[in-house]
């Protein structure tokens, strides 16, 4: 018998990706306008802080600060550290983000909501689902290296992206409720490697100091050194996990949001980012629709 879906309920799941995790807004949004609702969410990375964001109710409002972002206000927001193994504290970005969206504690929010993070002593997924929504977002987007860890109770949390990429079964799923996952961990590598060395030699024709301080702290090529070969494989590696989750947990409807251009830390370019979420993610909507038409008519027939 074909599966029947009853509801337009929504059990959500967004990956990590960085600044293209700016995509799951646009996402969201077309969901919603396409007569969907989200009843519960889990994030991973920059899921989580739009996941939250989302379940707080302010989505709004960070899309709307979002625009305000720009390379000089970016390079405001890096709260440097002397640290060996960390470059960036990161209190300052969270601070910047609370003033508009208060912390509140998860078990308040209106829907379930769940963020992924990493224990790097034990090599294990740590789930966050009560307790301070910032808190969790904070440990969640600890991107190895460049964020400082979460110290938390004899852990040490790194970014969730490293085990769980793409949560889809750490969601809460309710009767009737469909899931949907939204990968923005994937690149069209070949074409985005084309891209960045148009770009690196552009950037290469500009000498201002300010330029070269962006591009050691954010940078936006794919040059041979040590942070460029770590990132590049780091992000194989994770997109070959979501693969993997996609793949056990079959979610009925993945939007897998693919980009050639844009990079972790092109926090910069958000509306860009996030129209590209709506336009990828209406046809992966009308194709599980045709699909549940599809279907019943299948049922349907048998009894003709």
């Amino acid at each position: 018998m074909a599966k029947q879906v009853k509801t337009k309920n929504v059990a959500l799941a967004l990956s990590s990706g960085g600044a293209r995790g700016l995509a799951h807004i646009g996402a969201i949004e077309e969901l919603e306008a396409q007569g969907y609702k989200i009843t519960s969410i889990a994030g991973c990375s920059m899921g989580a802080l739009v996941g939250g964001v989302y379940a707080a109710g302010k989505l709004n409002e960070f899309r709307e600060w979002m625009k305000t972002i720009d390379r000089k206000k970016m390079l405001s927001l890096i709260d440097f550290s002397l640290s060996l193994n960390h470059i960036v504290k990161g209190t300052r970005i969270i601070e910047a983000i609370m003033e508009f969206v208060p912390d509140v504690n998860i078990e308040d929010l209106p829907i379930p909501y769940c963020a992924v993070a990493t224990d790097l002593k034990a090599g294990k997924e740590v789930l966050f689902n009560k307790g301070s929504l910032f808190q969790a977002i904070r440990a969640s987007i600890s991107l190895p290296s460049f964020y400082e860890p979460v110290q938390r109770d004899d852990m040490i949390l790194i970014d969730g992206g490293v085990i769980n990429p793409l949560p889809l079964n750490r969601v809460k799923r309710q009767a009737g409720d469909i899931l949907v996952g939204i990968d923005v961990s994937g690149h069209d590598y070949k074409a985005q490697w084309d891209e960045q060395q148009r770009l690196t030699a552009i950037q290469k024709s500009d000498a201002s100091l300010k330029t070269k301080i962006l591009d050691m702290l954010i940078p936006d090529n794919i040059d041979f050194n040590y942070y460029t070969v770590l990132s590049r494989a780091s992000s194989l590696m994770i997109r070959q996990n979501s693969i993997l989750m996609a793949q056990l947990m079959n979610p009925d409807i993945l939007i897998d949001i693919q980009m050639n251009r844009y990079g972790t830390f092109d926090f910069d370019k958000s509306e860009k980012l996030i129209a590209i979420g709506r336009q990828k993610t209406l046809p992966a909507i009308d194709k599980y629709e045709n699909s549940q038409t599809t279907s019943k008519k299948s049922f349907f027939h048998k009894f003709i």
